[in-house]
């Protein structure tokens, strides 16, 4: 169960809509009395182009009432592929491209979905190589 915004916006604009969604949700659910139960995450809808469809938000053990652009939403409980990416936000996309290399290699197959989380990042320490995301792809059965 998460606390997430739905969001579809374009590649140029990710940081400055998302930093705002993400306070967003850390709002309503602190004036839910609501408390994370991990870190925060983005789940996309289909691979991004220039266009960016997905949630941005927290899991929760407490169902939160809708509240503005903030709604309840889930993760699938699914089969994935996980990769822990160690460094700066914008090597992201090139630890992606690795995942899903690595992923048809073993010759799998993911369903187009996919999620981060955010599991050590600028709130934790400024030095970029300290970050850590953690990647996850669910794989087609």
């Amino acid at each position: 169960m998460t606390a997430v915004i739905p969001l579809a916006i374009a590649r140029t604009e990710i940081e400055k809509v998302m930093n705002a969604a993400i306070a967003e949700v850390v709002s309503t659910l602190s004036a839910q009395n609501i408390a994370p139960t991990g870190p925060l995450f983005s789940y996309h809808l289909k691979r991004p182009s220039d266009m960016f469809y997905f949630e941005v938000g927290f899991p929760v053990n407490t169902p939160v009432t809708p509240n503005g652009r903030v709604t309840l939403s889930k993760l699938p409980s699914t089969r994935v592929a996980r990769a822990i990416y160690r460094g700066n936000f914008d090597g992201l996309a090139g630890a992606w491209g690795k995942l899903f290399s690595s992923i048809k290699t073993q010759g799998l197959e993911a369903q187009g979905i996919f999620w981060e989380s955010y599991t050590t990042g600028p709130q934790h320490s400024s030095d970029p190589a300290n970050w850590m995301t953690e990647l996850n792809c669910p794989l087609s059965t």
